[in-house]
């Protein structure tokens, strides 16, 4: 009976946090828009690399690609010549290193004061009781039941959005999107920034709104 009583009370936060972990979640951005676009009228787009260490890449490419998409559902027209858009759209995405976190679960009661059967008295103890000399142990339990104590990285993720008219430079769109995660990955990360910065796009000039996306179908 110990022996179940011990394994159940290490293995269930391990157990909860691979549930947390593994279970789909929904994909919380924040967005900030600043914006003077013209009513869509078939302008031409261009989309380029804010930050020249993403131009001229596949992977640039493919975001590229997922923006364009979105404009041209809104009523614009992609042009695979910049020299030749009326609207130059900047694109630049990052994600940073992480900051540590740490988790603490704590489960029991008060104590598991009194230990079980020859290591602590009566079997099951006494609720309450500050120290025993059985199976409850303070340095163990933190004085409160079993704490179980780890540490997770969590990543924050961003992409930008300029949209500027090419015939004079002045800018008619800024746009932000954030976002924290336990992921680092680009290839999650970048198509759900962009799906909530085209959220009611373009979005009412100086709001900050929090867009909340459904998870991936499995």
């Amino acid at each position: 009976m110990m022996n179940f009583k011990k394994i159940g009370l290490f293995a269930a936060p391990a157990l909860a946090l691979m549930g947390l972990s593994a279970c789909a979640t929904p994909f919380k951005a924040d967005v900030a828009r600043f914006q003077q676009l013209p009513a869509p009228q078939g302008q031409s787009f261009a989309v380029v690399a804010d930050d020249p260490r993403l131009a001229g890449g596949l992977e640039f490419s493919h975001y590229a690609d997922l923006v364009a998409a979105q404009l041209a559902q809104t009523g614009y027209v992609r042009s695979s010549d910049p020299a030749g858009a009326n609207l130059i759209v900047r694109m630049a995405y990052d994600v940073d290193n992480g900051r540590e976190k740490v988790r603490s679960t704590g489960f029991g009661g008060p104590g598991f004061g009194g230990g079980f059967g020859p290591w602590g008295g009566a079997y099951g103890g006494r609720w309450g009781r500050p120290w025993g000399y059985g199976f409850y142990d303070p340095w163990l339990f933190g004085g409160g039941g079993y704490n179980d104590v780890s540490s997770y990285t969590v990543y924050t993720s961003d992409l930008s959005l300029k949209i500027d008219r090419a015939a004079d430079g002045r800018r008619l769109f800024e746009g932000k999107a954030s976002a924290q995660s336990l992921s680092n990955k680009l290839t999650y990360l970048i198509p759900n920034l962009v799906d909530a910065m085209f959220v009611n796009f373009p979005g009412q000039s100086g709001e900050n709104v929090k867009i909340t996306l459904p998870p991936e179908k499995r």
